[in-house]
């Protein structure tokens, strides 16, 4: 028996700086998407279901590749091949999707970029769980989310700096991207390959073997054991499922109901297609293979993993809608101007960039002192404190007139993104066996997706039919479902606290 050694700081650096150019390529979607959208014509009640395609790629795309490299081992060993490859086609994307020529060229764009992202992100949340130990595991996360936000704050502000920085045009004619925005994704593109290759070629993995070996001694008490389901389960499953999304599609269409709600109804049915084709896989004893395990292990996720999955519901849904509406909100909130085309307009985009820059920031920031909170009041604690924080930042953009002093709520908004992006992580990873460490934090990801897809099927019919389409109660709504993720976070067994000592109090991590 051995124990899984302790790693230095450069060796966690090291294999985190990948992210950093993951970030890249995230910030920039995120800032400027709706932004190339409206340009190339969209309206503003359109935006989510342009979106759609980003949580969708992710909700496909994760717990595929998360599978796929549990059962990985190569020269480059477990993880690394596919931050790879889909650092290769992401950068690829960041280099075309700005010469969009019409607005479902850009919509097709962000789907084979999100798909590429996710490529190379999903395995990078299962590396952290298979080179620390669980004392520094949330060491780890937290670095991820330090070059999240460095990256991001570069990333966002891009065009910006461009504009400001570098004398490059800012205006464009109607209908086309300008070329602040063009050059900041050629940019993040090279960004995006240099920083994954980094941690590919100076970072090692252990092979499946060694983990087990590690998982014995530090676990010895783990009981893994899957219950079997019998083949009639999923059929009932995902009969209900069908049944459930087909009435609600009927009732769209009869009642003339708003299209964007096709996405519920449509996954509904989907998701039961999937779990019947799992029951029929299995009733003919062919059970070892990609979708059979992963619908297997969705429905028998640790108790700890479901704790989480509310939490991170009602956070994410927050965080989409301020990316959907973060553009939309400033322009016409703080700047006034409805205008794509005006220079009014392209200001507040840029202005945009600069605070999602700026909570970026600050969640590099934070970052460095989430391990040093979490080791003192606990990670379920810590997370209520961040989010609730994040909340109150997002709720106070209807009150603040002045568009600069926009940054100090994004204080806020920066602590809580710098949250969850690693203490729901830390408490998950300790919680999973290590031979299904990729595919548990691939199915994660549906909890991450689905609040996004809700978002993209009723944000825009609530605020066209309550709040008369303004942008503004998008972050209104996203500050309230932020505070609510908070306070669900009690929710979650206290046991999941990384590295409890013997007297109760979460120990150095």
């Amino acid at each position: 028996m051995k124990q899984k050694p302790a790693l230095s700081f450069w060796q966690i650096w090291n294999m985190c700086f990948g992210f950093l150019g993951i970030q890249f390529g995230f910030a920039l979607q995120n800032a400027n998407v709706s932004r190339i959208f409206q340009t190339l014509g969209a309206e503003i009640e359109h935006l989510p279901i342009l979106w759609v395609a980003a949580p969708v790629t992710g909700l496909v795309v994760q717990p595929i590749i998360g599978y796929m490299s549990d059962r990985t081992w190569g020269r480059l060993g477990r993880r690394r091949p596919y931050f790879l490859v889909g650092a290769i086609f992401a950068s690829a994307a960041l280099f075309v999707m700005p010469n969009s020529p019409a607005l479902w060229v850009a919509a097709g764009m962000l789907w084979i970029m999100d798909a590429s992202i996710n490529i190379s992100m999903e395995p990078f949340r299962a590396f952290v769980g298979d080179n620390l130990p669980e004392k520094q595991r949330t060491k780890g996360f937290a670095m991820q989310s330090f070059f999240i936000g460095i990256g991001a704050v570069v990333a966002s502000a891009l065009p910006w700096m461009m504009d400001n920085w570098f004398g490059v045009s800012n205006m464009a004619p109607e209908g086309q991207i300008p070329d602040t925005v063009k050059l900041s994704f050629y940019f993040g593109g090279a960004v995006f390959l240099l920083a994954v290759c980094w941690t590919v070629f100076t970072s090692r993995e252990y092979s499946p073997e060694e983990l087990a070996e590690f998982d014995r001694e530090e676990r010895p008490d783990r009981v893994v054991a899957t219950r079997r389901r019998p083949a009639a389960f999923f059929w009932n499953t995902g009969l209900i499922a069908v049944v459930t999304g087909a009435l609600f599609l009927f009732w769209i269409v009869a009642s003339d109901l708003d299209k964007q709600l096709y996405i519920l109804a449509v996954g509904a049915m989907a998701f039961g297609l999937i779990v019947w084709a799992n029951a029929w896989l299995q009733g003919r004893g062919r059970t070892d293979n990609g979708l059979c395990h992963i619908v297997t292990d969705l429905f028998d996720m640790p108790k700890v993993m479901r704790q989480l999955a509310v939490v991170q519901f009602f956070a994410w849904f927050a965080l989409f809608a301020m990316w959907i509406y973060g553009t939309a909100a400033v322009t016409s909130h703080h700047y006034g101007t409805l205008d794509t085309s005006s220079e009014l307009y392209n200001d507040g985009a840029n202005w945009v960039g600069v605070l999602f820059g700026a909570y970026n920031g600050f969640a590099a920031l934070a970052a460095i002192a989430i391990p040093m909170l979490a080791n003192r009041f606990g990670c379920r604690w810590t997370h209520l404190i961040n989010l609730c924080l994040g909340g109150a930042g997002l709720l106070s953009f209807f009150f603040i007139t002045d568009p600069k002093m926009l940054l100090i709520p994004m204080i806020g908004v920066g602590i809580a993104w710098a949250s969850i992006l690693s203490l729901p992580y830390a408490l998950l990873s300790n919680a999973l066996p290590p031979d299904k460490m990729g595919i548990y934090m691939g199915i994660f990801n549906f909890f991450i997706v689905i609040p996004q897809l809700l978002a993209a099927a009723v944000l825009g019919l609530l605020l066209r039919e309550l709040f008369e389409g303004r942008a503004i109660f998008g972050l209104v709504i996203g500050g309230t479902l932020m505070v609510v993720a908070g306070l669900v976070t009690l929710m979650v067994d206290r046991d999941a606290e990384p590295h409890l000592a013997s007297g109760g109090q979460p120990q150095e991590s």
